[in-house]
Parts: C-alpha cells; sequence; structure tokens
C-alpha cells in the first residue's frame, strides 16, 4: 500500500481480488486497506441474478465497513465493495472450484450468449451507502472440446464467476461484448469513480499527485 496521507479520506476495499485491486490502481486509485469480507454467497431461493450481485455487494460492505470502524486509523474510511455474477437467463452459474463445475458452465456459455451483472457499494465515512448495479452481455463462439479441455487444464477458471476469466485467456472465447469491459472482470470503473467523486472522494487529485 502506498504511504497514508493527510490531504485526502481513506479507502477501504472490501476484496481480496487482485483484478479488483488492479483496476482500481489502473484509475490512480490506492486503497489504504484491503478488508475481504468473509459471508456465505449462497443465493436466496428463487433469488434472480441481478439481485445476487446487489445484495452480496452490500453485505461484504456492511462487514468491512464494521471491521474498518473498529480500526482506530480506518474509522472515518470510504469502505468499496463489488460482487459480479454470471447468468443464462435466471440460472447463476457459479464461481467455480472444482474442473467439473467448470466444465458444465463452458459448455453452457458455448456459442451463446450470457448476462455479467456487477454491484458496488460505497459506504461512506457517515454511514449512507450507495448503490450501483452494472449489467453487460457477453457472446462467446461455439467452443470445441479441444478449446475447453486446454482452457480446463489452465486452471484460470478457478474462483471464477462462471468458470471463465475475460481479462485472461478465455478473451480468446468472446465474440461481442456489449456493456462495461472492467465490470465483467469485477470493477466497473465508470461507475466507481463516478460514486467516489459524487461523495467528496478526491479521485482527480490522487491523479495529480501521483508520482
Amino acid at each position: 500500500m502506498t504511504d497514508q496521507t493527510s490531504w485526502r479520506p481513506k479507502l477501504v476495499l472490501a476484496s481480496a481480488s487482485p483484478r479488483r485491486l488492479a483496476l482500481l490502481q489502473q484509475v490512480g486509485v490506492e486503497p489504504d486497506a484491503l478488508i475481504p469480507a468473509d459471508i456465505d454467497e449462497t443465493p436466496n431461493k428463487y433469488e434472480l441474478p441481478r439481485g445476487l450481485a446487489a445484495r452480496l455487494a452490500s453485505t461484504k460492505a456492511k462487514a468491512a465497513a464494521k471491521i474498518a470502524t473498529s480500526r482506530e486509523d480506518l474509522q472515518d474510511a470510504f469502505v468499496l465493495a463489488a460482487d459480479t455474477v454470471v447468468a443464462v437467463g435466471r440460472r447463476i452459474l457459479p464461481k467455480c472450484e472444482i474442473v467439473d463445475e467448470a466444465g458444465q458452465c463452458l459448455r453452457l456459455l458455448s456459442g451463446r450468449a450470457h448476462r455479467v451483472y456487477t454491484g458496488i457499494t460505497l459506504i461512506t465515512p457517515k454511514g449512507a451507502a450507495r448503490h450501483r448495479l452494472i449489467e453487460s452481455r457477453v457472446r462467446f463462439k461455439r467452443l470445441s472440446t479441444a478449446d475447453i479441455d486446454a482452457y480446463l487444464a489452465s486452471g484460470e477458471w478457478r474462483g471464477k464467476a462462471g468458470g471463465y476469466a475475460i481479462q485472461g485467456l478465455a478473451g480468446a472465447f468472446v465474440v461481442k461484448l456489449i456493456g462495461s469491459y472492467p465490470s465483467v472482470v469485477g470493477l466497473p470503473l465508470y461507475e466507481t469513480i463516478a460514486l467516489l467523486s459524487g461523495e467528496g472522494f478526491p479521485t482527480q487529485l490522487l491523479w495529480m499527485n501521483r508520482e
């Protein structure tokens, strides 16, 4: 993390995802702390994909904010959380941890369009919560058995919603994307910066103070 500074409020990212951290850093924002939220991500009965993404982002933010307020150095910090859900229709695809699960996802996504929902929640130092939900549409080419077997062998799918990472090897599968590429990766940058700026976090000041 960068040195703490007195000229801006602090920011907590409620995630252990290296992708979300890298995306924030891409636009010149360096969190002062990472506080991953250990929550149950199981969908509720009849829960729709967009509702799940929004609920998990909110729950993660609240859990991280509770920890942050217990720390003297983070009591007045902004807390940012996000969650990404991949869905085919109303069917929510898992964050794959076993190879058979990832293979099922890839075969389902082959040659068809799916939707990626990313919910973001920002909790301000005053405790107000701001929410956004971003929907993107992604179409895969028709995947051959060789495509699927090679991708599974790469191991890149592990822990990824829908069993793939668009920023990696699976980028070769994408025929069309309508929406936000960084949102599909895990954090919609336009909406995130708009939320932070709208609540008084000086994102552009950070740009001017980059070394």
